[in-house]
């Protein structure tokens, strides 16, 4: 962006300072000693005393290079959108969650929390529409560009069924939906139709937030009401950093095709993908 040009004083004097080439003085008929040309650098620069003196600043100093302001760079933004989204995500977690957190804890540590196995269960019903509302998402692919993030290695929907199965078999109930994924999945067909930025932000931050502090979750929970047993949920086939490298990638390049505008539209869509997933955590402890 071009630097405006400043105003300056007809009566002003420059005995010292160094100005651009774009300083002109104007003809003088009868030149007089008042008025001398002289050298600051390798600069032309005219040094004015007396009244009257009128400096015309020429076009050329408002498109110099060397005035122009450099462009804004967002967090991140360097090593591509994904870590832009990363980084706001990291800032919507509290101190205690990440060292990036700003949010103030409003909640009981995870710690300290005392989940039952039926709350566990609405979380992992609730969880499984979610997934398989993402899936078929990317499945159809209204938008070509979806179809980038079929089988990624990070889906999530087949691993859910195995351990809802297997809780079946341990003799406990199946719940039906609940809203908060009931309600999501609705939102995210919405978005995958009407606003493909927003629906991205919400894909990356659940199954991104899964493989990290998901896990984490999942392993407390595990400790605490199934005698340490590992879900299904929580494994992947293949080395997960790889898998999410992978999709690190696809995302990037789709980005690339994405104006400012639309970045940003992206991003401002983390919180309320934060939203909607804690609800459905929560239901952990219902």
């Amino acid at each position: 962006m071009a630097s405006s040009s400043i105003p300056i004083s007809q009566s002003q004097a420059f005995p010292t300072k160094t100005y651009p080439k774009a300083f002109l003085s104007t003809p003088l008929k009868n030149p007089s000693p008042q008025f001398g040309v002289f050298r600051s650098g390798s600069l032309p620069m005219t040094s004015v005393r007396g009244k009257g003196a009128v400096l015309v600043v020429a076009a050329a100093a408002a498109s110099s290079p060397a005035a122009e302001i450099p462009k804004k760079r967002y967090p991140g933004e360097a090593k591509g959108f994904v870590e832009e989204m990363r980084f706001v995500a990291m800032k919507l977690h509290t101190r205690d969650q990440a060292k990036e957190g700003e949010k103030e804890s409003d909640a009981q540590p995870i710690g300290k929390w005392e989940p039952s196995v039926e709350g566990y269960l609405r979380f992992l019903v609730d969880s499984k529409v979610v997934y398989d509302t993402l899936e078929s998402i990317v499945e159809k692919a209204v938008y070509p560009w979806y179809a980038e993030f079929r089988n990624t290695g990070l889906e999530r929907s087949e691993k859910l069924a195995k351990d809802l199965e297997w809780f079946k078999e341990q003799g406990y109930a199946i719940p039906e939906p609940s809203a908060p994924g009931t309600t999501y999945a609705r939102l995210l067909e919405e978005l995958a139709e009407n606003d493909p930025q927003a629906f991205i932000c919400h894909f990356y931050n659940v199954y991104f937030a899964h493989s990290a502090g998901g896990r984490m979750i999942g392993k407390k929970v595990a400790e605490k009401i199934l005698d340490n047993k590992e879900l299904e949920f929580y494994k992947w086939d293949g080395e997960l950093s790889q898998l999410l490298q992978n999709v690190r990638e696809k995302l990037n390049r789709v980005a690339e095709g994405w104006s400012r505008e639309e970045k940003n539209h992206c991003l401002d869509e983390t919180e309320k993908s934060f939203k909607h997933s804690g609800e459905i955590l929560h239901l952990i402890l219902s």
